[in-house]
C-alpha cells in the first residue's frame, strides 16, 4: 500500500525521505508542493528530479477525501461531506466573514462523548480520523476555493470544532496541527488556529506543552449538576479540575484568555443566576465568552433561548467586565451551524438504535 504524505507533518516526512534514501531538504519541497501549491500529483513537482517523482509515484501518494456532496447557503457558507471510507462521512465548513476567512474542521467519524445538546453527538461514533483526513480537509478546501500560491490566504483561521472531540485523537491532531503550523504546510498563526473541547484534562495539559494554540472549552453550564446531565464528560473532569486546567494551559497559550463557549437552552442554563454563577466559576481564569443561540434539529428535546434572556445573560457578563459575544447563526439552512453538523456515520455504539427505540416510544 502506498504512503499517504498528507499523513506526515515535516518531521516525519523528514524522517521518511531519509529512508528513502533522500536528503532532508526533498521533504521541504514535497511539502510545499502538497500545501502550498495542492499538488497530488508528483509529475507537478517540478523541482524534483525525474528520478525521485518516479520513486514517489511508486511508494507514495497524495490522498486527501473525496467529495460526496457540498452546500451553500443563503449567507455564503459552504458545508462539504466528505468521504473517508467504509461508508462514512464527515463534514467541513467554510464561513467567510468581511475580514478572515475560517474552516471548521472535523477531528472524528461522530463523536463518543454524547452532548446531549449535539446532533453530532446523537449520530454515535465510528472511528478517528487520521491526519491524512484532518489535514485534507483543509487541502480540499483550498482546492475549492480556488486558492493558489499567488492568493493571499482564503481560509485564514481554522477551528477544530467540527465532527467529533479533537483531544479524544491526540497524536493525530497534533500532526496535524504541525502541519497547519509549518511554514512549509499551511503558515497558520498559533493565534489563528483554535483547539475545542469539552474538557479533556489530562490531554489539555499535553497540548499545552506539545503545541499550544488558542483553546475554546465548551462549557455549556455554570455549575455541576446542570453540566453534568448536558455534558457526561464533567462527570469524569468537573468543573474545578477544569478551570484548574484552563489557568495551567494560559501559560503557555498563543493568547492570554480562553473562550468559553455557552450553548443557550432554554429553560436549562440561560437563567440570570446562572450567568451570576458563572462569574464566580470563573473568577480567576482570564476568559472571553461566546454566547450561542441554540440551533434545533429534528427532536432535539431543547429550545432556543429567547432573545430577551440571551440579552439579559450577555449583559450581566458584560457588566463584570467580561468580552461577551453572542454567536450569529451562520448556514442554518444547510445544517452547517454550530451543533448541526452530523455528517454521515456508521454508528459503532448503538447510540442511533438507542434514540429511534426512545422517539417510537414517545
Amino acid at each position: 500500500m502506498k504512503n499517504n504524505l498528507l499523513n506526515y507533518d515535516l518531521k516525519t516526512l523528514t524522517e521518511w525521505f531519509a529512508e528513502m534514501g533522500e536528503r532532508p531538504f526533498r521533504a521541504k519541497q514535497v511539502m510545499r508542493w502538497m500545501h502550498w501549491g495542492g499538488a497530488a500529483d508528483f509529475a507537478e513537482m517540478t523541482d524534483l528530479a525525474k528520478s525521485l517523482r518516479a520513486k514517489l509515484e511508486e511508494h507514495a501518494c497524495v490522498g486527501a477525501p473525496a467529495l460526496m456532496a457540498s452546500q451553500e447557503s443563503r449567507d455564503g457558507t459552504r458545508k462539504w461531506l466528505l468521504d473517508v471510507g467504509t461508508g462514512n462521512g464527515v463534514e467541513t465548513v467554510f464561513i467567510p466573514e468581511s475580514e478572515r476567512g475560517t474552516l471548521c474542521i472535523s477531528s472524528q467519524v461522530g463523536c463518543a462523548l454524547e452532548c446531549t445538546f449535539c446532533s453530532t453527538g446523537r449520530q454515535g461514533f465510528n472511528r478517528n480520523l487520521t491526519t491524512a483526513e484532518i489535514v485534507g480537509q483543509l487541502w480540499w478546501a483550498n482546492k475549492a476555493l480556488g486558492a493558489t500560491p499567488k492568493d493571499e490566504r482564503v481560509i485564514s483561521n481554522v477551528v477544530m470544532m467540527g465532527m467529533g472531540e479533537p483531544l479524544a485523537n491526540y497524536d493525530n491532531v497534533v500532526r496535524s496541527l504541525s502541519v497547519m503550523l509549518d511554514d512549509h504546510g499551511y503558515g497558520l498563526s498559533r493565534r489563528r488556529v483554535t483547539v475545542s473541547t469539552s474538557g479533556m484534562v489530562p490531554q489539555m495539559d499535553r497540548l499545552k506543552e506539545d503545541m499550544p494554540v488558542a483553546l475554546a472549552v465548551s462549557l455549556h453550564a455554570s455549575n455541576d449538576h446542570v453540566r453534568d446531565q448536558i455534558v457526561p464528560l464533567n462527570k469524569k473532569y468537573p468543573l474545578k479540575d477544569l478551570m484548574a486546567a484552563c489557568r495551567r494551559y494560559l501559560v503557555k497559550a498563543p493568547r492570554d484568555f480562553v473562550t468559553f463557549e455557552y450553548v443557550m437552552l432554554d429553560g436549562v442554563n440561560d437563567k440570570a443566576e446562572h450567568a451570576r454563577e458563572l462569574l464566580k466559576l470563573v473568577e480567576d481564569v482570564p476568559c472571553k465568552f461566546n454566547l450561542i443561540p441554540f440551533n434545533p434539529f429534528p427532536h432535539s428535546g431543547y429550545e432556543r433561548s429567547s432573545a430577551e434572556n440571551i440579552r439579559i445573560f450577555r449583559d450581566i457578563l458584560q457588566q463584570a467586565g467580561f468580552v461577551v459575544t453572542v454567536r450569529k447563526t451562520r448556514g442554518d439552512d444547510i445544517d452547517a451551524a454550530c451543533g448541526q453538523l452530523a455528517g454521515q456515520v456508521k454508528d459503532k455504539t448503538r447510540r442511533q438504535q438507542k434514540w429511534q427505540q426512545l422517539l417510537v416510544q414517545q
